[in-house]
């Protein structure tokens, strides 16, 4: 039964009163959980497992689920259930009963040949006899990190296919995740951090609480690009309420964020407390929703934040560059040519709007920051070298502006006041246009980093790499900086990660979009955040920079330690940075 589009509170009161509401007695177990000899019967085999480099010194109980059509003589690859706090969902004398489900409905054809893992959490034993046992389930579901999701793709998974000579699909739209209560995040997290590899989700109710960071879900599912995910809620009106968190509010929250964000979502409500009986009264008819389609999409045309009118949600992101041992330092110049660094091999590239690379320089004295100037040249923060420097983008020809300085990241404005971070001293500097006089324009500043300045060159932007704000200032007449207040609040890791706040650009609409962790941050004018572009691949541990490019200024470019990427963006374009835009001026 689906709530309609009303306050949360009203939609509780009505299904309440509703006479169609399902009670305890109205979950009974339904005819494909019972066990027929009509049915070809797979194999359910349990063992240990404590391999693991992720979670080391656990152990953890399992069972292996290969249904009776599966034929190991073939190149046949099965498709994957995996169940956490799996010996609940494949008992014999109550749950899901899902292994015995699965005989059902594979039989009839309306799932897959499927193999089901299911795992329990794990454990790490005392040394001694008699000592504690410490439980791992919290730390393992409940967290938000991909930690889990590598857990079981790069070993639990290997090790079921070498252990019971099984081929299991990589294609992740044969791919799915279940659970309930903590295992029911844990199967949306597995999915959400590896859509490479995970596509479908039931989650049974699902601990998106406080419990560690879980509540930030319908938030980050607005924000966040759309992902290409199938997921089922199912929630009990009854379910617990307690300092972490509402548990059927947390759950409705967030199937209004999956609706919001133009998912593949479905779900149910029951009545009744933190227990299963409605989701395995409902198993059946669950599996043949999430499995009735071949292949799952993003279908960022249902997106509902305006954030698709600004980016290409339908575009990939396309390599421009790759083999770098630390991309830096994106900027693109009128004809849009791109230049950046390599800062670890030392070394300036650009990139012709024909794709042709080309080596400018070859030894940058370690560059990071790159920013065109109103002469036309490409400044760059060469820390290594303790420099601020300057090439001609024709020849390549350097210049040293500053010498004796540590650097990070710079931009240049229109009228020659040159401004760039410095993380080991904890300043901002300012060199004044004419004399290069060096001065500090912010004295203490200790992790500042990623630097921009606003379309109209009014505001200077600069990022506290280990925190959550991008700090804002006033540039005065002279140059030097005012009223500085941390203004762009950006979007931290859930599990409390670094945030990595680093190159920065803005767009002609006074938007600000930041290289984190998390990905492209894009931000209002106002600070808020518009919409969180992932990281373009799961293997790139962060993204750096990110610049407009193009004739048009109307692609966009990021940086990851390796890769330079390409994606066109829509509504958005850059900021000319030596041309000031007028108040109005943007498209």
């Amino acid at each position: 039964m689906k709530i309609p589009r009303t306050s949360p509170f009203a939609a509780a009161l009505s299904l309440l009163l509703s006479a169609s509401a399902l009670s305890a007695a109205d979950n009974p177990v339904p005819p494909e959980a019972i066990r027929s000899d009509d049915i070809p019967q797979g194999t359910l085999t349990r063992g240990a497992f404590a391999d693991t480099k992720i979670y080391p010194g656990t152990t953890r109980d399992y069972a292996v689920y290969v249904p009776a059509q599966y034929d190991r003589e073939s190149d046949e690859e099965a498709a994957l259930m995996v169940f956490h706090d799996g010996y609940g969902f494949c008992r014999e004398d109550g749950g899901s009963r899902a292994h015995i489900v699965f005989d059902h409905l594979i039989h009839e054809g309306s799932m897959p040949v499927t193999i089901g893992l299911f795992i329990q959490p794990g454990v790490l034993p005392p040394l001694q006899e008699g000592g504690e046992v410490r439980l791992n389930r919290s730390i393992e579901y409940d967290i938000l990190n991909g930690n889990y999701a590598r857990f079981l793709i790069e070993e639990f998974i290997p090790y079921v296919e070498k252990t019971y000579d099984v081929k299991i699909s990589q294609d992740p739209n044969r791919r799915g995740l279940c659970g309930a209560s903590s295992g029911g995040i844990a199967a949306f997290t597995a999915a959400w951090e590896r859509p490479d590899s995970f596509r479908r989700v039931f989650s049974m109710v699902g601990t998106f609480t406080g419990h560690r960071g879980g509540d930030d879900y319908p938030t980050l599912v607005r924000r966040t690009e759309p992902k290409p995910l199938r997921v089922f809620i199912q929630g009990n009106t009854d379910d617990l309420d307690l300092g972490s968190g509402d548990w059927w509010i947390a759950n409705l929250s967030l199937q209004r964020a999956l609706e919001f964000s133009g998912y593949e979502t479905d779900h149910q409500w029951g009545e009744g407390g933190h227990g299963q009986k409605n989701g395995a009264a409902i198993f059946p008819e669950v599996m043949r929703w999430l499995w009735e389609t071949e292949t799952v999409s993003s279908h960022p045309e249902n997106y509902g934040s305006r954030s698709r009118d600004y980016i290409d949600l339908e575009a990939d992101w396309e390599v421009v560059s790759e083999g770098h041992q630390w991309a830096e330092g994106l900027v693109a110049t009128d004809d849009g040519t791109l230049f950046f660094t390599d800062v670890r091999a030392g070394e300036l590239y650009k990139i012709a709007p024909d794709g042709t690379k080309t080596l400018v320089d070859d030894d940058t004295g370690r560059t990071n920051g790159l920013a065109l100037g109103p002469d036309g040249r490409i400044y760059g923060a060469a820390a290594g070298a303790k420099e601020i420097r300057a090439w001609d983008p024709a020849t390549g020809e350097r210049e040293t502006i500053a010498s004796g300085t540590h650097s990070n990241d710079l931009v240049v404005h229109h009228e020659g006041h040159i401004y760039y971070t410095d993380p080991q001293e904890g300043k901002v500097w300012h060199l004044a246009p004419g004399t290069r006089e060096r001065r500090a324009a912010d004295p203490k500043f200790p992790t500042c980093n990623g630097i921009a300045i606003s379309a109209d060159h009014s505001l200077l932007y600069v990022a506290d790499f280990s925190g959550r704000y991008i700090h804002s200032y006033q540039i005065q007449p002279d140059g030097s900086l005012k009223y500085k207040l941390p203004f762009f609040h950006a979007q931290l890791p859930a599990d409390g990660g670094h945030s990595h706040l680093d190159g920065m650009c803005v767009n002609d609409q006074g938007n600000l979009l930041v290289a984190t962790s998390a990905g492209i941050q894009v931000f209002d004018p106002r600070g808020r955040i518009l919409i969180v572009l992932p990281r373009p691949n799961h293997e790139d541990a962060r993204t750096n920079y990110v610049a407009f490019g193009g004739p048009d200024r109307k692609t966009l470019y990021v940086a990851t330690a390796g890769t330079v990427y390409r994606r066109p963006a829509k509504q958005f374009r850059g900021a000319h940075p030596q041309a000031p835009l007028q108040a109005g001026a943007g498209e």
